[in-house]
């Protein structure tokens, strides 16, 4: 037990109301009683542990997982249940999959003795002290990937500056998503040849395979066990949040199908009573007489984007700062979203300047999408402009690809050199 650990037992008693009404489980592996994982195989360089955090963070790998798994053998590791969920059905048959530990000292030293990495990625922004503290004593080479810190985080996180930066200081490397990110880690103390700009891995996701009906098999079998209507428009509303719901339903034009697909699964059934009459996912029930449809399951967001005439990405409306747009813009679906993206502002930022997205607010969504659903020819120019710009922004999964083998090279157990900003190809964000 260290002093750390002293300040997480009052906190952890304090805040254990709200963890039981989550109602998350996998209490023993949280605790580090992970299942000992073999030695790595021949043949292969090294283990690599990739953090992410919940079901976004994963969703940012899907092209970086099989960059590396010629090389090296690659561990997933996720904090919530959601999280594990999208892991295990993207990741579990190329890579193991377990679950990240809480942060007290005997609980990372449990995990870590069963896995074992040579090497440890931390997606986007997870740093918690007794893990890269303990990576460090061991040798295990830890860095940050597809770093991202939104302002109101730094804001946060500047309290603890004086902490904060010598954590941040045990990583090999901090690889940033633009400019903006990179100077709030080195404000936080992040040495700046450590902090290296290599594009954000969200640009590289994979995109379905049309089939000749223009959708996905998952679309295709979506839509038909859902009874959504393939000869009437359909809005589909992804990682909605609260209140957003009944405003898609009040501002989807008449005749017009609306499928949402709130972000977090404890708010499924507020968002089914937001939606009268809807059809929902997990009920198995097939068609709505109201033309209102429910995804309350975890993998098929995807899958409902494939099917939609125009996208709306939720938690922009009220004061959640934003989803991620690449995924059904990448889909070839034009999309609008709402005025708060603090979380995205760059990548909305990229998106508009290029002409591959709309920016609204509440009271102007109902005419954005009448407009976009009776204008075929705008749409395709959404399309387009999307297409070309995502294309312009892909490598950043390479790059990280090529920082996380290099890092299998370096001797265990010594502090390596920082890395200066030639050891990585840099790429302007949006250029």
């Amino acid at each position: 037990m260290n002093g750390l650990d002293l300040l997480y037992i009052p906190a952890a008693v304090a805040t254990a109301p709200l963890w039981a009404l989550k109602r998350r489980g996998g209490w023993r592996e949280r605790f580090g009683r992970t299942p000992t994982l073999p030695p790595v195989a021949a043949g292969k360089r090294g283990r690599i542990l990739l953090h992410a955090v919940s079901v976004g963070e994963v969703n940012a790998l899907r092209a970086l997982v099989p960059l590396l798994t010629p090389e090296a053998e690659v561990v997933i590791s996720t904090t919530t249940d959601t999280g594990l969920c999208r892991a295990r059905a993207l990741f579990e048959e190329s890579c193991r999959v377990v679950r990240y530990p809480l942060d007290f000292s005997w609980s990372v030293r449990r995990f870590l003795d069963a896995v074992r990495p040579d090497a440890v990625a931390l997606v986007e922004l997870e740093v918690w002290p007794n893990f890269v503290r303990a990576c460090e004593r061991r040798g295990i080479a830890a860095c940050i990937v597809n770093g991202r810190l939104s302002e109101r985080s730094a804001r946060g996180y500047a309290r603890i500056r004086r902490f904060m930066g010598g954590w941040l200081r045990t990583l090999r490397f901090v690889a940033v998503q633009d400019e903006a990110y990179a100077a709030r880690f080195e404000a936080l103390g992040v040495e700046p040849g450590a902090c290296l700009l290599t594009g954000s891995m969200k640009w590289d996701a994979p995109v379905a395979r049309p089939t000749p009906s223009g959708g996905s098999d998952a679309a295709a079998r979506l839509a038909a066990e859902l009874g959504i209507d393939r000869n009437r428009p359909l809005v589909v509303a992804g990682s909605t949040g609260p209140g957003e719901e009944a405003l898609l339903d009040g501002a989807c034009p008449a005749g017009v199908q609306l499928l949402c697909a709130p972000r977090r699964l404890e708010r499924f059934d507020e968002a089914a009573a937001a939606l009268p009459g809807c059809a929902r996912r997990s009920a198995g029930g097939s068609g709505s007489a109201t033309g209102r449809f429910l995804l309350d399951t975890i993998g098929e967001l995807g899958a409902a984007y494939a099917l939609a005439d125009v996208v709306v990405v939720g938690r922009s409306f009220g004061d959640l700062h934003g989803s991620d747009p690449i995924e059904p813009i990448a889909l070839g679906k034009p999309t609008v979203i709402g005025p708060a993206v603090g979380d995205f502002a760059a990548i909305v930022r990229t998106f508009g300047e290029a002409g591959g997205l709309i920016r609204t607010d509440a009271d102007a969504l109902s005419g954005v999408l009448a407009g976009l659903l009776g204008d075929p020819a705008r749409r395709g120019e959404l399309v387009r402009n999307g297409s070309a710009c995502i294309a312009r922004n892909r490598g950043a999964s390479q790059r990280h690809a090529d920082l996380l083998l290099s890092l299998l090279d370096e001797p265990r157990g010594e502090a390596p050199s920082r890395m200066g900003p030639d050891d990585a190809t840099l790429v302007p964000v949006g250029g």
